[in-house]
């Protein structure tokens, strides 16, 4: 932990103050203690992660988180690139990562992915669709996962009453896929178009 409970608590009050949320990055179980202790809105990675193993979440600490808030903005989404991936340490974690994970949305925590895109080949920019089946494995339903990384995320980032959604009056944001992703998962990957605002962006395939 970088900061004192003091520290984050002026963080917050100073955000709030302007009307704006604040989200804490937060691996290790004191930094995540004391962040959701001074009311941050948002928590990325919130790993639980030691020098060399992962920290079971304490009960006390699980059943706050458990009341959706702050929102949980998980690390998921790996593309499948050869000789490239997680380091090794990170590997050796991913049973304890998950299983953490798991026991934070059954609890009933309210989560959102975070790709950390841009981090290396396997997280290229668009990484957060690689995201859906790791959410399955903590226990989502395909339409729930989906929904995570739409709307709900929308919410979170106070975009929730223009995007996340297709309906009249929001942005008209789309990937158009071939297939349904909530039978056949592999389908997110099959892109036939993707939509900003309503413009169909070039495929970047000439």
């Amino acid at each position: 932990a970088q900061y004192t409970r003091d520290e984050l608590h002026a963080a917050v009050t100073e955000a709030h103050r302007h009307g704006l949320a604040i989200t804490a990055h937060a691996h290790g179980t004191s930094a995540i203690t004391d962040a959701v202790a001074v009311g941050m809105d948002g928590l990325e990675h919130a790993t639980f992660m030691t020098t060399d193993g992962v920290d079971e979440i304490p009960g006390e600490l699980l059943a706050t988180l458990g009341r959706g808030e702050p929102v949980l903005s998980l690390t998921f989404g790996i593309a499948p690139v050869s000789g490239a991936g997680p380091p090794p340490g990170v590997l050796a974690r991913m049973p304890a990562l998950i299983a953490n994970a798991r026991r934070m949305y059954h609890a009933g925590a309210r989560i959102i992915v975070g790709s950390d895109a841009g981090l290396g080949p396997a997280k290229p920019p668009d990484a957060v669709r690689y995201a859906l089946p790791q959410l399955q494995q903590i226990g989502m339903s395909p339409a729930e996962a989906l929904h995570a990384c739409t709307a709900r995320a929308a919410s979170a980032l106070g975009l929730g009453d223009r995007k996340g959604r297709i309906a009249p009056r929001y942005d008209a944001d789309m990937l158009v896929v071939n297939g349904n992703p909530l039978t056949d998962p592999a389908a997110i990957h099959r892109i036939r178009a993707v939509y900003l605002r309503g413009t169909a962006l070039p495929d970047g395939s000439s």
